[in-house]
């Protein structure tokens, strides 16, 4: 298995090198400039002219990038231009509230969709399924921003329960007990919406699943035997039925950690979403660059570690 991990990190190299020329190339597509909007626009042309020289703007595009590379193999991700800061500072500041809102999002996709999957296959047909059913196709259709603004409207302003902005309170100190309730209390809302959004492939996967194999022979032998329901669905179902579950995990989880733009610039939650929408505004092409190379780095990890935790639930699959 080791053998087959170091492979698929080889194989890595190359896409991410595709990647990193894609995301390069289409990035310095975009209109205008760093410099565009950010500085008094009666400024002499001559010394806008005079800043993109001196940035490398002008230069061809093959020389910036293997100019950028040579950096990035140092370290050197560039420095925003919007916020006169180190990229890997920039971003290093808000990875940290990404990745807490991806695990809390991770935790209730699980939350929901296991029993709700589980049981729906059971009971097909019936009154629950179908309203598992109705909800999994809501779930699926809402667009992101608009659940968020829902979740903000309902549970922040009409009921109260819930802060609307921000990952932690600035009137409290850190590294103390309230500091880091109030994050945990800021991560719910977020991240309840985050993991419904994410419900819907989930339960209509499991749900399928159990319904394929109540009609397998080996289900069919079981209860020939006098083996109790219950059992046949906890010991021989529902296992079954978890595997390809556990083989999309690390899918789900990037999938959620990279799809939370929305949710975080909603929610104005400090984290690596807000950070690359405020990029793209401001134009700060050396942010928008780094953040979508590494949102594609983690896809492609998350794609390795659901190999790998398949053939973990699953011993008789090993990954090629």
């Amino acid at each position: 298995m080791w053998k087959t991990v170091v492979r698929r990190l080889l194989v890595m190299i190359p896409q991410i090198i595709i990647l990193s020329m894609i995301v390069f190339t289409v990035a310095h597509f975009m209109p205008g400039d760093p410099f565009t909007g950010q500085l008094d626009p009666n400024i002499d042309p001559q010394q806008l002219d005079a800043l993109r020289e001196a940035a490398g703007w002008n230069d061809p595009l093959p020389i910036q990038y293997f100019r950028w590379v040579g950096n990035v193999f140092q370290g050197d991700f560039g420095k925003s231009y919007a916020q006169q800061v180190p990229v890997t500072t920039l971003i290093g500041s808000r990875a940290a509230n990404s990745l807490r809102l991806g695990l809390v999002s991770t935790f209730f996709t699980y939350a929901i969709a296991l029993p709700f999957g589980l049981f729906a296959g059971r009971y097909n047909e019936s009154w629950f399924d179908r309203i598992v059913m109705v909800y999994s196709y809501v779930s699926f259709a809402i667009p992101t921003f608009v659940l968020a603004l829902i979740m903000v409207y309902f549970f922040g302003y009409r009921l109260g329960w819930f802060p609307t902005r921000g990952s932690v309170s600035s009137s409290l100190t850190a590294g103390t007990g309230a500091y880091y309730w109030d994050m945990f209390y800021r991560l719910l809302l977020p991240g309840f919406t985050g993991g419904v959004l994410g419900t819907a492939s989930t339960i209509q996967t499991l749900r399928n699943e159990v319904i394929d194999a109540k009609t397998q022979d080996y289900v069919r032998t079981a209860r020939s035997k006098g083996v109790p329901e219950g059992k046949i669905y906890s010991k021989h179902i529902f296992r079954n039925a978890f595997l390809p579950i556990a083989s999309s995990i690390g899918f789900i989880f990037s999938s959620l950690l990279n799809g939370s733009v929305f949710i975080e610039r909603i929610f104005a939650f400090n984290g690596m979403g807000d950070l690359f929408i405020t990029s793209i505004t401001s134009r700060d092409y050396s942010v928008v660059i780094t953040l979508v190379l590494l949102y594609g780095v983690i896809a492609i990890i998350g794609s390795l570690v659901s190999d790998i935790v398949l053939s973990l639930v699953d011993p008789r699959i090993r990954i090629d």
